[in-house]
């Protein structure tokens, strides 16, 4: 006879007591955890971050698409004063994704981001969403992010594309970026994401905040793979790029490829690259050529530098 255990709910308070000194620095530090429940790679970027007298939670970006994404975090129930703060930090950012997190959304305020949501243009998404603590009988506690609102086209087909008119060459790298970014997500568990954007290019997360996978369609009809270095100062990208450098022969055995090495010295950020003839108006069968190409070399890229970084960080 199965014997189940007593699937208990612990409410939010009983784990964190106070709400910006324990439940915000959790939530940043798990923001990858929210964005998997999202679709989306979000990147922690500031905590209390400014705006006029009032101070978001948690400023982030989605790492695909450069967007900015704002975060406002409860303890309790929704409530009228969190969401009046949440359109103004939305409004103070000019922030793209929206995010309230609590323990449960009021109907009114549900309604509200409905609402919101038709409202708004295509690329402004909001998010309502409900994170549970649970345990079975004695067990360690666990969480879920669940999302309760969310944009009209977010569970819809992978293909979706936006309303906003764009040219056949956008729509040509949307609809190339989300069989990529659907391929990488369910086949190799790679990537969060699940929204093609009408972009030559597209970016994934290293798991280091700064340091990204890229794919891209570069001048001169050619395709681009690459870890892109940019910490926000100069003198730091010259210097992991550098260090990263010294040990090139190295660094290119294990990958089994020669790798152009990118210093920038006109830029703040520096790039290592992998390239290949291409561009997005080839024919299908060289489009899918470069698709598995970007693929299998992305996954070396996981496989080979992320330990290779975080070493070169630390010189």
């Amino acid at each position: 006879m199965i014997k189940f255990g007593e699937l208990k709910k612990i409410a939010l308070t009983d784990i964190w007591e106070n709400e910006p000194r324990k439940f915000t620095p959790w939530l940043a530090e798990n923001i990858e955890e929210l964005g998997k429940a999202l679709g989306m790679q979000l990147e922690f970027v500031e905590r209390e971050a400014s705006v006029g007298d009032f101070s978001l939670d948690l400023l982030a970006k989605d790492v695909g698409s450069s967007r900015t994404v704002v975060i406002e975090n409860q303890l309790t129930g929704t409530d009228h004063n969190h969401l009046g703060k949440l359109l103004t930090y939305a409004s103070g950012f000019n922030a793209s994704v929206i995010i309230w997190v609590a323990e449960s959304i009021r109907e009114e305020h549900r309604q509200a981001l409905d609402w919101l949501n038709q409202r708004t243009d295509i690329d402004t998404e909001f998010f309502g969403v409900v994170i549970e603590v649970l345990k079975i009988d004695n067990s360690d506690p666990a969480f879920s992010f669940n999302p309760i609102v969310f944009p009209n086209q977010w569970l819809k087909s992978k293909g979706k594309t936006s309303s906003n008119k764009s040219s056949p060459k956008m729509e040509a790298y949307r609809e190339y970026f989300q069989r990529l970014i659907d391929e990488l997500r369910d086949k190799h568990k790679f990537t969060n994401a699940r929204k093609g954007q009408p972009q030559s290019w597209y970016t994934f997360t290293t798991g280091i905040t700064n340091i990204h996978y890229g794919m891209s369609f570069a001048l001169g009809n050619r395709a681009r793979i690459e870890i892109y270095i940019d910490m926000e100062e100069a003198e730091k990208n010259k210097k992991v790029f550098d260090s990263m450098k010294n040990d090139q022969g190295t660094i290119e055995s294990a990958l089994g490829v020669k790798l152009d090495w990118e210093r920038l010295d006109d830029k703040r950020a520096s790039r290592i690259a992998l390239y290949r003839s291409g561009s997005i108006e080839e024919d299908e069968a060289t489009i899918e050529d470069i698709k598995n190409w970007s693929i299998d070399h992305l996954l070396k890229f996981k496989k080979i530098f992320p330990k290779i970084i975080k070493g070169h960080l630390k010189n």
